[in-house]
């Protein structure tokens, strides 16, 4: 393993090294995740503050913006370091009402790993997620078709390594059935336990879980019971939130996203909260 001061250390992604604390770079784009940032040379000091800070791993995708997230990234850290992953995704693109609109069709998909490859510069990409269901969550149904076309892609050499994103437990199993993955990235936090059984069956097979939304989805009692936590511990909830998550699991993988260098940090410092024994039975008690 790679030595690291970031919290949680580090894990392996197949044959790539990441910090379990990474970031994600989806508020660097405009409002609703259009358009581009309202402060430029922030969104880039944001960007070279995390490789600073040795987070190895990035999340973006090109529907950010769209192409906004992936060209920020490009322009602020190529050529990039050889320790930096940058992982993106594909499955979805953007209409003019701010939409996300399925675009999981072969040729969608393939044009979709083509255009992150050239905003981001590279000649191949360390891992795609293939993003399925929509904004309510995961939807049931077959991603054969869909995964067989990364699939492909990765055979080509365009991508070395593959996940999935917004699945069911049941698409995920589809997802391996195809081609090795290497990661699930789905919304789970705090309040939302809902995949408790799969992050424990991905830590047995050594696959990586990177849940979204660390403070999404609370009712305001179960907002309120964090901040009880946090207020004991003198604390945030975002760094209580996010400490718990380090805790949960050691395949666990953190991408908070920001478009500050001050919240960067504090969110950096906030994963490393210690929370004792006590501390993580209150917290558990939210999510029942």
């Amino acid at each position: 393993m790679t030595s690291t001061s970031l919290p949680g250390g580090t894990w392996t992604l197949g044959d790539l090294t990441v910090t379990r604390f990474g970031y994600g770079a989806m508020q660097l784009a405009g409002p609703w995740v259009m358009g581009p940032p309202a402060d430029h040379d922030g969104a880039l000091a944001v960007l070279r503050a995390a490789v600073e800070l040795g987070i190895t791993h990035i999340d973006t995708a090109d529907a950010y913006g769209p192409h906004v997230t992936n060209r920020l990234i490009r322009e602020a850290l190529h050529p990039y370091p050889g320790s930096l992953h940058i992982v993106t995704k594909v499955g979805a693109t953007r209409d003019e009402q701010g939409g996300w609109p399925p675009a999981r069709d072969p040729a969608s998909l393939r044009r979709a790993v083509h255009d992150n490859l050239e905003t981001l510069g590279l000649d191949g990409l360390d891992l795609v997620n293939l993003r399925l269901g929509n904004a309510e969550g995961p939807q049931p149904g077959s991603l054969a078709e869909a995964f067989e076309t990364l699939a492909d892609l990765r055979r080509e050499g365009l991508i070395r390594h593959l996940g999935v994103s917004n699945a069911t437990p049941e698409q995920v199993a589809e997802a391996k059935a195809i081609a090795p993955i290497v990661c699930v990235q789905n919304m789970y936090n705090l309040a939302h336990r809902q995949d408790d059984d799969l992050i424990d069956g991905l830590a047995a097979e050594g696959i990586a879980y990177v849940p979204f939304f660390p403070l999404g989805g609370f009712s305001p009692l179960q907002s309120a019971a964090l901040t009880a936590v946090a207020d004991r511990l003198g604390a945030t909830p975002m760094s209580v939130a996010l400490a718990w998550l380090l805790r949960r699991s050691p395949n666990i993988l953190l991408i908070p996203g920001t478009s500050s260098v001050a919240h960067l940090r504090e969110n950096v410092a906030g994963a490393g909260l210690t929370l004792s024994a006590d501390d993580l039975a209150e917290l558990d008690k939210i999510g029942s």
